[in-house]
């Protein structure tokens, strides 16, 4: 043969995927001009640069090769066909001497078609290659419950992540696919013992001696139920087994973060970057948390390393999102939309986009993407932004039913109980019940910053500043938080004590020199000494004041 195919096989384990393509457009017009080269032959020569197509991500080709190589396989006798073999993989370690292939397995061809088409986000044209299909190896079984799961079909997703398990128990992201699918840790951890073909059960001592895979398990189903106490103990745990683990610091981080301890999660982070400065995973969320304490300056810093390491990533843009929610909102808005585009299931893209819709006061498009993060995985970020944008546009009871689904969701978190509070709070006859949940939600947690906060703002509401007042000093003597001192200031400024409110404004600064709102504060409240009207100017000053949370570890209900 005028081109060797060995050498195409060489090219492809050596990642050299564009030479590969090239090699491979000589080796099929060479075996397809002469008409007595075999259809086998032909098909072996399509399917070798088709998976260099693959590699280089055009996938439109590598679909349409693909095909034409199948079309072959139709050709060749019966006789020649009946030693099933793979054909090479999509990965390289397959890449094998092609002239040492006896058969072609059509399987694995038509599992090459449905991945281009996961690739291209074609879920249904996916599924319909792979139904042909058999018998099916391990990754052809991660792939299908990918398939299953983006197409809704949740039965189907937890019986491949389950036969994936039974193949090989390793499978971490089988674990968390049934742990967030609603999956009981022991029905999990049940499948590590049963053999692919449920003839025999192996021990789970001889797969889990120490036991870690099953601590692993149970913390990923406390994180999917919102049992975020317990995940935290058990990821501490793993962690003193496995101090670097750069993986278990991360999800510890992440969970850290939803509970409101983001000091604790800002760190951990930073840990994740110390010892991998090259990670990607999550680290849009912990952009989220260097914003959410005016960090600018290293916020920067992560952005410009980001964009060094991919700029073409979804977390990459939603980072991007976040540093230029405070300069330009639209630009901010545009660079979350993208992240979506780049992976339409990245929760954060979507709670960025609800909350910067929500801020621009487009309440139902900001539900809309609330709702689509609620869809993929529930958390308490979609469910607040949900219920914020239901209350902004007057629908109130979608708003309760929303919190209440929140509060049965998660029964041991005060956050839920005070999501519940803040609706009965937006009428004034339902301030009292406020009252209660808000109560209720600081037995829960006493350190919780934003139950607090809200239950002064309700005080002043109700014309009771001394009881604002007293409650904002109380928790000032144990927390050194500027939220708590820019609260203290409104209260003050409310009922005409200036000196006391700039005194406090002051305080936040010092503590949080980024603080808008307090700079804001002072602002308004050195034209009010001066005799200037500050509504005159900035009239929707006072109403820029984000509400904080100050959030700590939820507790029991109730």
């Amino acid at each position: 043969m005028e081109v060797p195919k060995d050498q195409i096989a060489t090219l492809m384990e050596h990642g050299l995927y564009d030479s590969a393509e090239m090699l491979g457009c000589f080796l099929v017009s060479s075996s397809t001009v002469s008409a007595e080269t075999s259809p086998h032959l032909k098909a072996e020569n399509l399917i070798q640069l088709g998976d260099a197509l693959f590699h280089q991500r055009e996938y439109r080709r590598a679909i349409h090769t693909y095909k034409q190589a199948l079309h072959h396989c139709t050709r060749i006798p019966k006789q020649s066909s009946s030693i099933s073999r793979s054909s090479l993989s999509l990965s390289t370690r397959s890449s094998v001497n092609a002239s040492a292939i006896s058969a072609i397995n059509e399987n694995e061809v038509r599992f090459k078609i449905a991945s281009s088409h996961f690739a291209l986000n074609e879920t249904k044209a996916a599924i319909a290659e792979m139904e042909s299909v058999k018998t099916r190896s391990l990754e052809m079984n991660i792939l299908m419950a990918k398939l299953h799961r983006n197409s809704g079909y949740n039965r189907g997703a937890i019986a491949f992540y389950k036969e994936c398990l039974r193949q090989c128990p390793y499978v971490l992201e089988a674990v968390i696919g049934l742990a967030e699918l609603g999956v009981a840790a022991k029905d999990i951890i049940s499948s590590f013992t049963q053999t692919s073909n449920r003839s025999a059960k192996v021990s789970l001592d001889q797969i889990d001696p120490t036991r870690w895979l099953q601590r692993y398990v149970e913390a990923q189903c406390c994180v999917a139920s919102h049992a975020y106490k317990g995940a935290l103990e058990l990821f501490f745990e793993l962690l003193q087994r496995f101090p670097n683990n750069v993986h278990l610091l991360t999800e510890t981080a992440k969970v850290e973060a939803i509970i409101g301890k983001n000091d604790e999660a800002i760190m951990r982070f930073e840990k994740v970057r110390s010892i991998d400065p090259y990670t990607l995973t999550s680290m849009d969320e912990y952009a989220m948390l260097l914003q959410i304490k005016c960090d600018y300056s290293r916020l920067n810093k992560l952005v410009h390393d980001l964009l060094s390491i991919d700029h073409t990533r979804a977390e990459v843009f939603v980072a991007l999102s976040v540093l230029w929610e405070r300069k330009d909102p639209r630009t901010a808005l545009s660079y979350a939309e993208k992240s979506i585009r780049v992976d339409e299931r990245h929760i954060p893209g979507y709670i960025m986009k609800g909350n910067l819709l929500l801020v621009a006061k487009r309440p139902e498009a900001a539900a809309i993407a609330f709702r689509a993060a609620q869809n993929l995985r529930s958390d308490l970020r979609s469910y607040q932004g949900l219920v914020h944008s239901y209350l902004a546009f007057g629908k109130t009871k979608e708003a309760l039913y929303t919190a209440r689904e929140a509060m049965n969701a998660m029964p041991q978190s005060a956050k839920a109980l005070k999501l519940v509070g803040d609706v009965h709070a937006n009428t004034s006859s339902g301030r009292e019940k406020a009252k209660k949940f808000y109560e209720s939600a600081l037995r829960l947690e006493p350190g919780y910053l934003g139950a607090a906060l809200a239950l002064a703002e309700l005080h002043l509401m109700e014309g009771r500043s001394g009881d604002a007042v007293s409650l904002l000093e109380r928790y000032l003597k144990d927390w050194a938080d500027d939220s708590l001192h820019v609260k203290l200031a409104q209260v003050f400024a409310a009922t005409g004590m200036l000196q006391d409110a700039l005194s406090h404004f002051q305080a936040a600064l010092r503590i949080n020199p980024q603080n808008e709102a307090a700079k804001k504060g002072i602002d308004r409240l050195e034209k009010q000494m001066k005799g200037i009207d500050p509504d005159a100017a900035d009239e929707n000053d006072e109403n820029d004041v984000e509400d904080v949370d100050g959030d700590t570890e939820e507790a029991e209900l109730m």
